[in-house]
């Protein structure tokens, strides 16, 4: 089969009328490809799901790219529970697009990449499963997590944070939050992967540039770190020189 692009697929209607859309780019040469669930970065409250990595696409996978509420609209877990209605959408939806139902992966890049790996280690958690969509007998798992320079732990990353990464997340977190994270220390918890990782996770992939100005590179330590402790696999990249 061709290449293909799916644009403006619309896999959620909240109350109000708003519209959660998806794109969907299908590989040239396979017919049942595995599917990278694609989450964008922009501090939770900026970028567009027009930001997709094309590498995946040229290298056989299908990537839906996903929208979700910025932080401007609505604070955590909403952006969690659109991107875990994607994904029941989207496992309903895979012999209509032709993608394999069972063989799902979650990635994304700094805040999209932080998203991702709680997405992904909250398989079936009550509290950020949401009611977002109609497909709710579908099952949000994923069995795959790439999380490209992600937040990890929001209760210690502004301490690890340098004077310019303090500067931009200190914001971000306060949106993300609706409270700074010692302020509202639950709910900077709920929001943190490593609180989150158990021995049936899927298999995670960090990917962290160690003079990285933005995000710690603890981050990727502490949840690689987690992952040891409970067992399932974990591969972490530490990029040298790499910003």
């Amino acid at each position: 089969p061709a290449a293909a692009q799916i644009k403006d697929v619309v896999y959620a209607t909240l109350e109000g009328g708003k519209k959660l859309g998806l794109d969907i780019y299908l590989p040239a040469g396979s017919a049942t490809p595995a599917l990278v669930v694609w989450v964008h970065g922009g501090a939770w409250n900026a970028g567009t799901r027009a930001q997709y990595p094309q590498e995946l696409v040229a290298n056989g996978f299908a990537v839906a790219s996903v929208d979700f509420r910025q932080t401007s609209e609505a604070p955590f877990p909403a952006n969690v529970h659109d991107i875990k209605a994607a994904i029941r959408f989207l496992r309903a939806s895979a012999a209509h697009y032709g993608y394999r139902s069972e063989r799902i992966g979650i990635a994304g890049a700094s805040s999209g990449g932080h998203l991702a790996a709680l997405v992904g280690v909250t398989n079936g958690h009550a509290e950020l499963e949401g009611k977002v969509g109609d497909q709710p007998q579908q099952s949000s798992s994923v069995q795959a997590i790439v999380s490209y320079f992600g937040a990890s732990n929001l209760t210690t990353i502004l301490a690890q944070s340098t004077p310019h990464g303090h500067s931009v997340r200190k914001p971000a977190l306060e949106r993300l939050l609706g409270a700074a994270p010692e302020n509202a220390p639950e709910l900077a918890r709920l929001a943190s992967p490593v609180f989150h990782v158990g021995s049936n996770d899927p298999p995670l992939l960090l990917l962290h540039g160690d003079q990285d100005p933005q995000m710690p590179v603890n981050q990727a330590l502490e949840l690689q770190g987690a992952y040891e402790k409970a067992g399932p696999d974990v591969v972490l990249e530490i990029v040298h020189g790499v910003a």
